[in-house]
């Protein structure tokens, strides 16, 4: 059915929030909670509609770059050369396209393509200069990775050294996985202790890697396979199938099995071979990777956004089982979604045994009619999470109703019995109550996250266990707790304590103490405003000067009474001319738009959204509450000056490479508390790019349109005058 513009941008949104949603849970929790066919699906069907609407794509949409971010535990590390995802296929005829596409973009060119295992575990990266290993880092968001070095030096197959004539530089690309026996002994152990269990090897390899002592990771059943390079100097490889046997001659391992094809029949022969065979390795594959052999013909096919044109990875599909559905029982997340969960008769998949399967949403009930006493198909696709993914209607039983969420859940959240709402953005029901204890822990790691209030180590199983034992009950507690109860926080269990001591608890407090000081715009963010992202609340942060004339914007009324009145041409007209003056709003450039029209800071929905926050009975109680722990998050900037009238108002910056003494964050935020904007890539508009070591193609655009392009050096002379 075709749709018009105004409802894909609305489904785009949906499928942009859901689907970095589940990038966070895969990358960063390593706990996702869909498969990666599902997955692939949503993600599909976004590419679909920005190729039908492109005016619609935006440069922070999913499809524009590898999903994940660095852990707020460890160092931010650059790599050499970006790591990009694969597109994803499960049909043998996207692979005959694939290799007709590669010979439609090189004709009359012979075009050999290797294949190889897909290993299921983590994307890592690691620098060795002069054979010496020098840094090992995490995919993170596909530029910056965490530095997890010194847990990759406990994996045993890891060398310190590289072995024969190591070249000057290699930057090499492998996964780090955990082995089947190794993985079960392991959860064996953890059942001993009391300890929750890892869902599978890949959610076990991920959890040992984010370990912060290094002790811990060393214990853990872990190896790695390498299979590709990233920046290298001192050696020439011009065939992707040598690297192999350069990277074992170093004494790197790889992988088992790999083949190099030449037609379309040979790749599909391959990847039958390599089904036949994956079992029997030791780490867990979910399918075969095809890349082009000849880096020459790499370099002309190029790449598109996210992803190389030369690549693609085919995954196989996910083993399937009946079973019977016992039950529907209702779960309440970290945000407040609800999430229905289906209670099964224990039954094995994929080498484990199942007894519970997510359902995901009302709407996902209700499109495959799934009824309690139903014989259901289970998949465990890429051995994750399992999914109910039909109903065998032949075996129903004849009593069997439709599940009604809303009778089901009477209103209430099954945790605090508070009112429940289906958010229809979302196809989701949520639990209204902010102060839900299913959700304390989210907002107590949200709110000292580093991109909020950077509240060193509180986080994760410190933030668990704060609200565990009730020395946190909401966010702004933190500020309340003495170093006494942190030093003798217990994380572990009664039976294995373990506190979290004098010298974590002192840093601890010390963070909680700088946070007091932190400018406005981070205050904003932490407080987890609806709609209120780190941009908004910058934009917000430089028109006001403290979190009380937030709360009481007039600027933020105007947005309102502009959109109201807009068809009251004298009313707008006066409304519009305040914004302008006040630097909070522009005359539209579009045709589209009459006269008088302009283009806010914030849009009307942020504008309402943030009013309504700090109207409501928890806005009042938190500025309540920081009045009267003497906190007044003020505006960073330097003046009162309007935003308009600050040095950098107006220009636009991109960001490339990696900056000699700064984080590319700290380089935003110097450009953004000067008035200027950041933009994710290059275009007419753009005014200047600011260039690090390792350029990206962003680099090479600005120099074809002629923008200015200056060094570190050159940027700290600009804010200096």
């Amino acid at each position: 059915m075709a749709i018009d513009e105004k409802q894909a941008a609305k489904r785009i949104e949906q499928l942009r929030h859901e689907i970095r949603r589940h990038d966070r849970l895969y990358y960063d929790e390593a706990a996702p909670i869909i498969s990666d066919r599902e997955y692939d699906r949503l993600y599909k069907e976004l590419i679909d509609l920005e190729t039908q609407f492109p005016d619609l794509v935006r440069p922070d949409s999913p499809t524009q770059r590898v999903g994940g971010k660095p852990l707020q535990a460890f160092e931010q590390v650059s790599h050499l050369i970006p790591m990009l995802s694969l597109d994803n296929t499960y049909s043998e005829d996207e692979v005959k396209n694939f290799y007709a596409r590669i010979r439609r973009l090189l004709p009359n060119e012979k075009i050999a393509v290797v294949i190889e295992p897909k290993v299921d575990g983590v994307a890592v990266s690691l620098i060795y200069q002069s054979g010496k290993l020098r840094q090992a880092a995490t995919r993170g968001d596909g530029n910056v990775g965490d530095n997890i070095t010194q847990n990759i030096r406990t994996i045993r197959s890891v060398p310190e050294r590289l072995r024969d004539m190591a070249p000057k530089l290699l930057e090499v690309r492998g996964e780090v996985y955990m082995d089947r026996q190794g993985f079960e002994k392991l959860n064996e152990e953890r059942k001993k202790q009391g300890l929750p269990l890892f869902a599978n090897p890949r959610n076990a390899a991920a959890g040992s890697l984010k370990q912060l002592d290094p002790k811990i990771v060393a214990k853990r059943p872990l190896g790695v396979v390498f299979y590709g390079t990233g920046a290298i100097e001192g050696v020439d490889v011009d065939l992707h199938s040598e690297v192999f046997s350069l990277l074992k001659k170093l004494g790197l391992p790889v992988t088992e099995r790999w083949w190099v094809a030449k037609s379309v029949e040979e790749i599909l022969d391959a990847i039958h071979e390599l089904d036949g065979i994956r079992h029997k390795f030791a780490y867990q594959t979910d399918g075969a990777v095809l890349k082009v052999d000849a880096f020459e013909q790499r370099e002309r096919l190029g790449f598109t956004a996210k992803s190389p044109r030369w690549a693609i990875a085919y995954k196989y599909e996910a083993e399937r089982v009946e079973t019977r559905l016992l039950n529907i029982v209702i779960q309440v997340g970290r945000t407040g979604i609800l999430t229905p969960v289906a209670v099964l008769e224990p039954v094995l998949v994929s080498g484990s045994t199942v007894g519970r399967a997510t359902l995901h949403n009302e709407d996902e009930i209700k499109r495959k009619d799934i009824r309690i006493g139903d014989t259901v198909v289970i998949e465990k696709a890429g051995e994750v999470i399992p999914a109910v993914v039909a109903v065998v209607k032949s075996k129903r039983p004849r009593d069997a109703k439709p599940f009604d969420f809303s009778e089901h859940l009477h209103g209430k959240c099954p945790v605090c019995g508070e009112r429940v709402r289906r958010d229809p953005q979302f196809v989701a029901w949520r639990c209204e109550n902010i102060q839900c204890p299913a959700q304390t822990t989210r907002r107590v790691e949200f709110f000292a996250a580093r991109g909020a209030l950077d509240i060193e180590s509180v986080g994760g199983i410190v933030a668990d266990k704060l609200v565990e034992r009730g020395l946190v009950r909401e966010p702004l507690d933190l500020f309340e707790l003495k170093s006494e109860q942190l030093a003798k926080l217990n994380l572990g269990t009664q039976d294995a304590p373990r506190v979290f001591g004098e010298k974590n608890a002192k840093k601890a407090i010390q963070a909680i103490k700088r946070a007091r000081t932190l400018p406005l715009s981070r205050w904003l963010f932490a407080l987890a405003i609806p709609d209120v992202g780190k941009t908004t609340a910058t934009q917000l942060a430089r028109f006001h000067d403290n979190i009380d004339e937030v709360a009481h914007s007039q600027l933020l009324r105007d947005v309102l009474d502009y959109h109201e009145k807009r068809e009251h041409k004298q009313d707008a007209k006066e409304i519009a001319e305040r914004l302008i003056k006040a630097g909070f709003a522009k005359q539209s450039k579009s045709k589209a738009e009459k006269k008088h029209g302009i283009v806010t800071e914030v849009g009307p929905a942020v504008a309402q959204s943030v009013l309504d926050f700090f109207a409501s009975a928890i806005g009042r109680k938190i500025l309540q509450r920081l009045k009267q722990l003497g906190i007044t998050p003020k505006s960073e900037r330097a003046s009162v000056k309007k935003a308009a009238e600050l040095p950098l108002a107006g220009k636009t910056f991109v960001l490339t490479g990696v900056l000699p003494s700064m984080t590319r964050e700290e380089a935003t935020q110097k450009i953004e508390a000067l008035g200027g904007r950041v933009s994710s890539s290059v275009s007419k508009k753009t005014d200047y790019v600011l260039a690090g070591a390792q350029p990206g193609s962003k680099f090479d655009k600005a120099k074809q349109l002629g923008i200015r392009i200056f060094d570190e050096a050159e940027f700290r002379k600009m804010l200096a005058r």
